[in-house]
């Protein structure tokens, strides 16, 4: 059994699968920085903000030992206060929205690139012969062997 778990670790699309899921990790974080720190700032100031993630509707009351503030949409959810937090999905939306986007991009690069390789790649077929070379060549044909040679 350890001797077939290892041949299946050890296939190819196997370690290219964790490969990706490793660089897919990091790529995410990459992303979420992007959104979090660049673009949502932007957009939450846009809008009237500059903490767009923390936009929230309180659905519940907040406990009574509750010493933080009203508005700290962090400090509330770790209270067990229920939130509506769209501000936090609004954002988890364009993180999606830019990791599509690029996944989109990368995907039609590698496709245009495999069409192009694929193109160079296909034998040339040659142009059709003439009707009056293929003539001339059974002329020629029937003529060197009329004479001997």
């Amino acid at each position: 059994m350890l001797k077939e778990f290892k041949a299946f670790v050890m296939r190819g699309n196997v370690l290219d699968l964790a490969v990706a899921v490793i660089i897919g990790a990091a790529f995410g974080k990459i992303v979420s920085s992007l959104t979090d720190d660049i673009l949502m700032p932007i957009i939450g100031r846009i809008f009237g903000g500059l903490d767009f993630s923390s936009y929230f509707i309180r659905l519940g009351a907040i406990p009574a030992g509750y010493a933080g503030s009203a508005t700290d949409y962090l400090a509330l959810k770790k209270a067990g206060v229920p939130l509506l937090g769209y501000g936090a999905f609004l954002t988890q939306a364009v993180n999606f929205l830019i990791v599509a986007g690029i996944i989109f991009l990368l995907l039609r690069a590698v496709t245009r690139a495999t069409a192009l390789l694929e193109r160079d790649t296909v034998p040339v077929t040659p142009a059709p012969e003439p009707v009056e070379i293929g003539l001339l060549r059974e002329i020629r044909d029937e003529l060197r062997a009329r004479s001997g040679g």
